[in-house]
Formats: C-alpha cells, structure tokens, sequence
C-alpha cells in the first residue's frame, strides 16, 4: 500500500449539492432557502445564541465563580487562645463552651482552630480540629477526640 492508493471507503463520499443550477437539479431558483425573510438573503442569518432580540440566555444567567456546595458543613469554630479559661484536666466540649458562655450561639459541630497559646492542659473534644490545634494541645499536656 502507498499514499496515492489510498482513497475513501465506497459510499463515504456523496457528490456536493449545486444550488440555484436551474429547476431539473432539485435545487434551483431559491436554492432550498425559501421565499422571504433574513435567512434566504445573501450574507443572511443570526449570529450564534441571538434569539430573536429576546435577552438571549448568555445574559440572562448569573455569572458568578464557583458554586456553593448543597451538603456543606458549617462549624462552630473557637481557638485554642480560648480554652485558657478552662481549669486543668477538664473537658472541653461544645456544650461546656455554651454553658460557661463562652460561645453564646451554636452554628454546628465544634472544630477547634490553632491561633494563639494554650497554657492549660485540657480534654478537647470536638468535631473537627486543625493541625497547629492538636499540636497545641498536646504540647500544654492535654488531649483531643474527634467526634462524629
């Protein structure tokens, strides 16, 4: 086999259609394109996504970034800075936190974030808890649980 062997499969190539060549063609005076109107005009037809002036459905959807997840979890976050009011050895849990009012409003699981000291060694338990948090943690001598 050589390149100038080559040649379509037969039946793959059909034979061009030759608009507007009289009446027996099949195809002649309107050439398929009608009588009247935008389309049959030379140089006719709408741009793509014109819909007719109607504001066309590129505009008419918001276009913001990103989207927001349906199934997302919003936390109760407090650092670490904050568990010094607790003695040593306690338990820190949502619950505590709202009972010694030092959360007054609840807007999920508890997650614990890592900014600031802790002096204290406390029992952290919490559903979520950050990286410099469980350090943080341990380095005072106390310990965390994750909780579901």
């Amino acid at each position: 086999m050589r390149l100038d062997d080559l040649r379509p499969q037969e039946g793959a190539t059909r034979l061009r259609r030759r608009l507007a060549r009289g009446h027996s063609a099949g195809q002649g005076k309107t050439a398929g394109r009608g009588m009247r109107g935008q389309k049959c005009r030379s140089g006719g037809g709408v741009r793509p996504g014109f819909e007719g002036g109607q504001i066309p459905l590129y505009r008419r959807i918001p276009k913001l970034k990103g989207f927001t997840p349906p199934n997302q979890i919003h936390y109760t976050e407090i650092n670490v800075e904050s568990l010094n009011s607790f003695g040593a050895g306690e338990e820190v849990s949502l619950e505590s936190l709202l009972a010694k009012k030092i959360l007054t409003d609840s807007c999920g699981p508890l997650k614990v974030l890592g900014r600031g000291e802790l002096t204290v060694a406390v029992n952290v338990k919490a559903a979520g808890l950050t990286g410099g948090a469980k350090a943080k943690i341990e380095a005072a001598g106390g310990s965390w649980t994750v909780e579901h």
